[in-house]
């Protein structure tokens, strides 16, 4: 079976500092680079309330940039006792070996979300629960009507 090709909008190029939302403010400045392209899936909702997040791997992509790619799977993100899904989006199937790279990112960025959330005085659970198919992230998804203006939850 093929996999579901998702719209995908560039919010944080890959080797950036910044950390932006959907809402384009800053959410912190990290202390490392992101490895990868990210971005939101314009039409959709994650469980949290924001825009459902997508990893775009390859080369850097500016701001803004929309590209249609196909989501090979999803990692699993649990941030403040939230599921907050991360579809990974690339034009080529992704290997084991990048999957285990992106993993090894997630376990490390929800170590360090948490200690934010620590020093934010924001509780709940932070953690990367693994790898799941793109079915089931989009499953837990749910459309983004015109009268979304933003995440109910703060960030």
């Amino acid at each position: 079976m093929n996999p579901p090709e998702l719209d995908v909008v560039i919010e944080i190029p890959r080797g950036s500092f910044l950390k932006r939302g959907s809402s384009g403010h800053i959410d912190f400045v990290s202390p490392l680079p992101c490895p990868f392209n990210y971005g939101a899936v314009p039409h959709l909702l994650g469980q949290e309330g924001d825009l459902l997040d997508a990893v775009v791997l390859g080369p850097r992509l500016p701001v803004g940039t929309r590209v249609t790619l196909p989501a090979w799977g999803a990692v699993i993100l649990i941030d403040r006792g939230m599921t907050d899904d991360k579809l990974i989006c690339s034009a080529h199937p992704v290997s084991a070996a990048e999957r285990r790279r992106i993993l090894r990112f997630f376990a490390f960025y929800a170590r360090c979300k948490g200690v934010l959330n620590a020093w934010r005085r924001r509780p709940g659970r932070n953690a990367c629960g693994g790898w799941c198919g793109t079915d089931e992230a989009l499953a837990r998804a749910r459309p983004c009507g015109p009268d979304w203006h933003g995440p109910s939850v703060t960030f």
